[in-house]
């Protein structure tokens, strides 16, 4: 396993457990980390993919929910939210990381982490929300 999946696992696992336990991020980060290891170039690209996501929820947020059909934030699995939150930060935030390879790398969480439809319903809303940021219609 490369070390960007790996800390995008991690990176789930902190966005979920902020999601769930409402507690402060850096909170979150060390409480990982005092438990887990892996490799120092994983510790930094997660810590950017948690604290990145999680600084810019309200945006985040806001364009997911413009581009989810039917489904509020508060509707879907927190895995599957969570999943949305950190790629939707990939493709607007981390200008190095190709958007394709982010879209991919969601699929492939949800198809982990996530249920049965998980990837499809990541595929739908991260397809409508990356052609809608090619556009640039953000509204």
């Amino acid at each position: 396993m490369g070390r960007r999946r790996k800390a995008r696992e991690v990176a789930l696992q902190v966005l979920y457990q902020l999601d769930v336990a409402k507690i402060e991020v850096k909170e979150a980060v060390e409480l990982f980390w005092d438990n887990f290891e892996a490799p120092e170039e994983a510790k930094e690209f997660s810590s950017r993919l948690i604290e990145g996501t999680w600084n810019h929820r309200e945006e985040i947020d806001r364009l997911i929910s413009g581009c989810s059909e039917n489904w509020s934030l508060n509707r879907m699995a927190k895995v599957d939210r969570s999943i949305l939150r950190m790629a939707t930060y990939e493709i607007l935030y981390c200008q190095d990381i190709p958007s394709r390879v982010t879209l991919n790398e969601a699929i492939d969480l949800g198809k982990d982490y996530g249920s049965e439809n998980s990837s499809s319903f990541l595929n739908g809303i991260l397809d409508a929300l990356y052609a809608k940021l090619r556009k640039g219609n953000t509204d």
